[in-house]
Formats: C-alpha cells, structure tokens, sequence
C-alpha cells in the first residue's frame, strides 16, 4: 500500500517522513527543557535594595549574615546584583520574616534613615546550568502568589484644569507678543476659555494671532457676550481623548517608577477604563509601605509674592484678584497665583543641610527650561520674595450603590518658605522652612523626588492576598489538574485501550508543552489559567475520541485496520481543526476585551489550543505510525 501523491517519494501508509520524527521529538525535547524549572519551585528570599545614592556596601551584608548567625538563620545562599541589590534566600518562610526584620533595623535602624527597602519575596530555585539556559518558572498571578492588588482613579477633572491653565499661559504670552500687545481678560469654562475684549478691533486681533497657533487643539470662535466681543476656546475631541489618554499613560509610567522603589519582581501596572489603573505587587505584604509610596502626590510650585497687596484687608477677606492669603513664620503673606516654575521642572530633590548655619534644607534641580524660567523670574524680581508652595491632593470619597467612589479631590496648598531674592539662579538651589527637620526634609525630598502624578491618583479598591492563601490557591488548582487529567486517562484507558495509552501520553505531552510555552513566552498563570489548563485537557482528549471513533467506524464497515487508521487520522482532521480554530477565535476575542482573571483564562487556553493541536494530532499519530506503520499489516488493532 503506497501513497499516489505525484512528486513525493511513495512511502507506506501510515508513515511519516523522517523529518516529522525529528521536528517531534526536537519540540518535546525543548519542551522539557523548559517546563523543568517549574519543578523546583522557589525559595522564600529577603530582597536588599538600596534607594536613590545609597549603595550596599559588603561590610553591611558581613553585619547583616552575623546577626542572622546569631540568631541561627542561616540564609541558603545571598547573591549580590551590583551594590544596589542583594537576594538572600532562606528554607522557610518563618525564618524568612525574621531575617527581614533583623535586616531591616540594621539598614534601616530609624525612620530618619530610610534609604533601603528590604522587602519579602520569592526567588526561583532553578540549577544555573538551566538558567544559563533560559530555563525560568513560570510567573504567578496575584491571586497564585500573594500580594496587594490597588485599583486607582486618576482624577480628570483636576487632569483638565491643569491643561486649562496651561492655555491660559499660552494665551496671555501670545496676546502679549502682538504689537502693540493686546489686552483682555481671561476666564475658565468647561472644557476651555473665555477671553473678553472691550473692542471688536483687539477681539479681531487676537482672534487672528490665537487661530494661527491654537487651531490644531482647540476650536475657537468670535462671539458678542454682554454687547462685548469675547472669543470662546474650547478643546476640540481629539484634544479632549488626547487629555485623558496621557493622564492616564503618564501617571501610569510615574507609577511603575515609584514601584520599582519597592524592589517588586513582576509588578502589573496598567489601564483600566477611561480613568483608572490597576496596580498587583505580587509578593509585596506591607500594604502601609506601598501606599505611602504609590499615593505621594506632592508636587511644588515657584509663585512671586505680591508685595503690593493689603495684607490686612486680605486677612478680613479683601483679597487682590489673581492672589492668594498664607500663613508662614513671619505673618500673612500675599502671593500671587501665577506659577513662575511648576514642579514639572524638577528632576531631583535631595535633604541636605545648609553650608552655613547647618540647618536643614532639601537641594533642587530643574531641568533646563524650569533653569531658563528660574534665571528669567529671578533675575527680573531682585529684592523681592519667591515663595514655594507645596500643593498635595486629598480626595473626597462617597458610598454610591455600596462601592466607595471617588467624587472630587480637594487641593491643600501650603507655604513652605517665602526667602528673598538676593541674586539670580537657575538650576540649582535649596529651599529651606522653619519647621524643617532632617526627617521631614528627607520625606518631602522622596515625594517631590519621586514625580508630581499629571493628575491627582486615589485607591479606591484594595485587597491584600496572603501568601498562605496564594499556596493554597496553588495546591487546589494542581489538584483540580490532577483529578480531571486523572479522570480523562482512566476513561481513555478503559475505553479505547492500546489506543487510549496513546492519546494519554499525548495528552501529558500537552500540560508539558503548555508549561514550557508559557515559561518561555513569560506569561503569567493565575487561577482562572488554571481553569483553562483543565478545559484543554478536555478539549485535547476530544480531538483523538473523534479520531478513535472514526477509525472504529471504518474498522466496522470492513476497512483493514491499517487503512482504518489511515482514514481515521486523515477524514477527523479537518473536524477537528474546525473546532480549534473557532474556540481559538473566541480566545483571541476575550483576550481582546477581558481584563485581569479573563486574560489569564484565554491566554492559556490560546496556548493548550495550538499545543493540543501538535500532540493529539502528530504526537499521537507518530506514535501509531511507529507501533502499526511502516509497512505492518495489524490483523487486529485495540481500540
């Protein structure tokens, strides 16, 4: 019996060419390979991290393995990365927490000197001669692994206002840049501006000089309001998704720098809806940690005092227009709100102390155009006072249908010092206040350090899984793998017999291949993937029963068993890819739209789909065309 394939060499049926042996037994091998480090687990670890200029030096992990000595833990291994980052591994996770409390109080040893972060993780317990490799387990979901999971809401509407008083800018600079300058009085509306002039000739003007610059971003128009020519400027809707997108992606990127202070393996950071972010820190169980870290929303400002102002009117309510009243430590002072340079300037703040009377101070650096601003503002205002206000936002949250929703955030401004200006800077400087303190200077450094978010970004969703409940997530979701892959080889054997051997090792093949592709690719398993695992197996097993009961079918209507396989394999081959093929569609479409648990699911049964279609159809084929093929006539086959 040969093949009648026109320019193929004629080969038996049921027999593969060599080539299709050696590309099945590449992929197992490769899949082994690579599923292997998911046997040895991980190793609870203690993770070193210095912060900003800080380094670990070797004297400090020879003082920190002594006490722990001293104490009897004895860590396994402490692998150094550079001198910002060491992992100590330990047998348990008892001495796991001891070991982090001990290290902790020496790097740590008072709140004033928090320059490390000694945080609990897990690192993988793979042989080096299979890292060397590539070899690494798979990545564990929140829900497998323990950890915090914030769902955080960016505020819009502060996101807008900001952009609002950034065109206010433009637009006075503008105006003011005509010859001769044109005068008018700016207010805010929704979503734009209102500029009023008191002639129709200014209006005409400065319609023709802000349609020429701002047309691409907003839509103006020349209107009569009041019987005086006002222009209205509003952002059009690209502008508009434009505001709302970067709001998001930015404060989303400021984020994932703040959780990389924490020293978190694998954290997940992304959009959720229009206006929301979720953050997972799997491994991560100090919650008052992260959200201190994650919620700093500080951010300074550079505004001139206004030393025209009535300080005493202003204090019984009669303050100028554009001017704001603060306290500080030599009375009430005027400020005006004009912003001279915004906290969007500054790239690094650090708490010092001053050169001369040893005082407490936090150093600042601007980038270059907050330096130009800076040289322009203080060289043209010696002798007066620039104030520094620090701006933080605290949200103002309501119970609606029983969830906590945010409804506004109120922003809280606070003077921090007010000196005169005795000379121009740029760039560099210090600020300095009357209550400052080596603690207090070192934390509004960090905040200000760590990036002013675009908008305001609140939690309003918090869970914290602990790690006992993410390992015993774990051993049920192996045991649900165990039993349903259990319950599918006993019915496989029972029923189909020799056959039923066959589509078992298919099968085990399978979960091997779903594993290592998954290690590989460095997707994450959670415990909806899980589910998707077992409903491959199922949907695996599927595909060799229709092509056992194809085989049955031709043994039945007379067929010899070989071409009963021949015909069985070939004639379910098109059924089956029907099937794969409109359940991997509906994969790619959760995937698609899902978020969080539903991603989980649909990449792994994405996965289990391609690989189930490799080993139920050519792994289980090959091992038939060997035992039954190569020219053999079977009198009988046990199926």
């Amino acid at each position: 019996m040969f093949t009648d394939q026109p320019n193929q060499r004629l080969l038996p049926i049921n027999t593969y060419p060599k080539w299709k042996y050696v590309l099945i037994v590449f992929v197992i091998a490769i899949s082994l390979l690579y599923a292997a480090p998911n046997i040895y687990g991980e190793d609870p670890a203690v993770q070193l991290s210095a912060l900003r200029d800080a380094t670990i030096s070797e004297q400090q992990i020879e003082q920190i393995e002594s006490a722990w000595q001293e104490e009897g833990l004895t860590p396994k291994s402490i692998e150094s990365e550079g001198d910002k980052l060491v992992i100590a591994r330990f047998q348990s996770n008892e001495t796991q927490l001891q070991a982090q409390e001990i290290a902790n109080k020496i790097l740590n040893p008072t709140l004033d000197e928090q320059d490390y972060v000694v945080a609990l993780n897990l690192a993988p317990a793979t042989p080096d001669w299979l890292a060397s490799l590539g070899g690494k387990p798979m990545k564990l979901g929140l829900d497998l692994r323990g950890g915090i999971h914030f769902l955080m809401q960016v505020d819009m509407e502060q996101a807008m206002a900001r952009q609002q008083e950034q065109l206010r800018r433009d637009f006075i600079e503008t105006l003011t840049a005509e010859k001769p300058s044109i005068r008018g009085r700016v207010e805010t509306i929704d979503n734009g501006l209102l500029v009023s002039f008191r002639s129709d000739e200014d209006a005409e003007r400065a319609y023709s000089a802000l349609y020429k610059s701002f047309i691409d971003r907003i839509d103006i128009n020349l209107a009569t309001q009041g019987g005086r020519p006002v222009i209205r400027a509003i952002f059009n809707q690209t502008k508009l998704q434009e505001i709302q997108d970067n709001a998001i992606d930015q404060n989303r990127l400021i984020l994932s720098t703040r959780v990389n202070s924490l020293g978190v393996a694998e954290p997940l950071i992304q959009r959720q809806g229009s206006d929301r972010i979720v953050v997972q820190l799997p491994g991560v169980q100090d919650s008052a940690l992260a959200k201190r870290i994650l919620g700093a929303t500080a951010t300074l400002e550079f505004r001139l005092v206004n030393h025209e102002a009535d300080v005493v009117a202003a204090q019984q309510g009669r303050v100028p227009a554009g001017s704001k009243l603060f306290e500080s430590d030599r009375g009430p002072i005027v400020v005006y709100d004009e912003v001279q340079v915004s906290g969007d300037h500054l790239t690094d703040a650090f708490a010092s102390f001053h050169p001369q009377n040893n005082q407490p101070i936090v150093s600042v650096r601007l980038d270059g155009e907050g330096g130009a601003r800076m040289l322009r503002t203080t060289t043209a205002n010696r002798g007066n006072s620039l104030a520094m206000i620090l701006k933080e936002s605290v949200p103002v949250f309501e119970i609606k249908d029983g969830k906590r929703e945010l409804v506004k955030s109120n922003v809280v401004e606070t003077l921090v010092s007010a000196p005169r200006i005795n000379g121009a800077f740029s760039t560099d400087f210090f600020i300095e206040g009357p209550d400052f303190t080596p603690a207090n200077t070192k934390d509004l450094a960090t905040q200000l350090r760590s990036g002013a978010l675009i908008a305001p970004t609140f939690i309003v969703e918090e869970r914290t899984i602990g790690a006992s409940l993410g390992a015993e997530n774990i051993e049920k979701g192996i045991m649900s793998v165990i039993i349903g892959f259990s319950a599918v080889v006993l019915f496989m054997l029972l029923y189909y017999k020799a056959f039923g051997l066959v589509a078992n090792i298919a099968l085990l093949l399978n979960v091997v291949t779903i594993v290592a592709v998954m290690s590989i690719l460095g997707a994450t398993l959670t415990l909806p993937g899980i589910a998707g695992i077992v409903l491959t197996v199922g949907m695996a097993v599927d595909a060799n029963v229709i092509i056992f009961e194809r085989i049955r079918e031709e043994l039945r209507h007379g067929s010899i068993p070989a071409q009963a396989i021949d015909k069985g394999y070939s004639q379910a081959l098109s059924t089956i890819a029907d099937a794969n093929i409109t359940t991997a569609i509906a994969a790619i479409i959760l995937y698609a739209v899902g978020t969080g648990a539903v991603k989980g699911f649909a990449i792994t049964l994405f996965i289990g789909i391609l690989t189930s279609m490799f080993t139920a159809i050519l792994v289980s084929r090959g091992i038939v065309n060997l035992t039954c093929g190569h020219g053999k006539k079977p009198s009988k086959v046990w199926i």
